[in-house]
């Protein structure tokens, strides 16, 4: 009876260790074969616990390493930002809030900080070089845009001004914007050229390779009216009574008497920026 139980053991582990195999019937085997084959079964049963040991690790490690698609979801996560325990600047002290909500110089999909400026305001001079390096190193879900203020009419000419190298400067005409900034700048700031005319103007272009007939085209083209007319109907919208003044996504309005200071501008985008990322 012992015997026949053991085989009878023995018959249902191997077969569910391995159901691919075929089990012969079983004879009765000698008395002197018991603990033969009570040893094998040990043995085997001890074999089996091993391997399943051996599954479980590498189930445990394979586990600890997530694959491409879950690292790049992992890292989408780390960017996103987390709100601070207290805000560090406040809502009718370091900035405007906008009532309505206000429509923005691009679409929705990116938070817009636009700066209002106008190359004579001599603030806006020592301004640029702060927020043009803070535009190089902006967030990836944030767009700048720099809207010229035209209160009279050589501040249009140089809204023209501004739009036409733009453009140009977006077309590949013009290699450098950011150096053709700095060079009216300089032209109005240090050399004491205000630029009060179309034809001085047309000088600072022939400069940087721009031919009459690219400038000209340009100059009286459809596309910067329009730019203008936006321009000017932001800057109503938005009340901008001052340069240089920051607007964030036509919500939040400020400027360095509200934040504080030039550095405390970029700080208060940043932080408008955190807030309206976490909507």
């Amino acid at each position: 009876m012992k015997q026949s139980l053991i085989i009878g053991i023995t018959l249902l582990f191997l077969t569910a260790c391995g159901q691919e195999e075929a089990v012969e019937p079983a004879a009765e085997a000698p008395a002197v074969a018991e603990e033969q084959v009570t040893d094998e079964v040990v043995d085997a049963a001890a074999d089996a616990e091993e391997a399943a040991e051996e599954i479980v690790e590498v189930v445990e490690e394979s586990a600890a390493e997530p694959d491409a698609e879950e690292q790049a979801i992992l890292l989408a996560q780390a960017d996103i930002p987390v709100a601070p325990a207290e805000w560090k600047f406040k809502e009718g002290q370091n900035y405007i809030r906008l009532v309505p909500t206000q429509p923005t110089v691009g679409g929705a999909d990116k938070i817009e900080v636009a700066e209002f400026f106008y190359y004579l305001c001599p603030h806006c001079y020592n301004f640029e070089p702060l927020i043009k390096g803070w535009a190089k190193d902006k967030p990836a879900n944030v767009r700048f845009v720099q809207v010229p203020a035209m209160w009279n009419q050589i501040l249009v000419l140089h809204g023209r001004m501004y739009y036409t190298s733009e453009i140009l400067a977006r077309n590949g005409i013009i290699e450098d914007g950011a150096l053709f900034d700095a060079t009216v700048y300089q032209e109005m700031h240090v050399r004491k050229n205000q630029l009060g005319s179309q034809n001085a103007i047309q000088k600072i272009f022939e400069r940087f390779g721009v031919s009459a007939d690219d400038f000209d085209r340009t100059w009286n083209s459809f596309e910067v009216d329009q730019k203008l007319r936006i321009a000017a109907d932001l800057a109503r919208r938005y009340s901008v009574a001052s340069t240089p003044t920051i607007v964030v996504n036509g919500k939040y309005r400020f400027g360095a008497q509200e934040a504080g200071s030039y550095p405390k501008v970029i700080e208060v985008i940043d932080e408008l920026i955190v807030r309206e990322s976490l909507r």
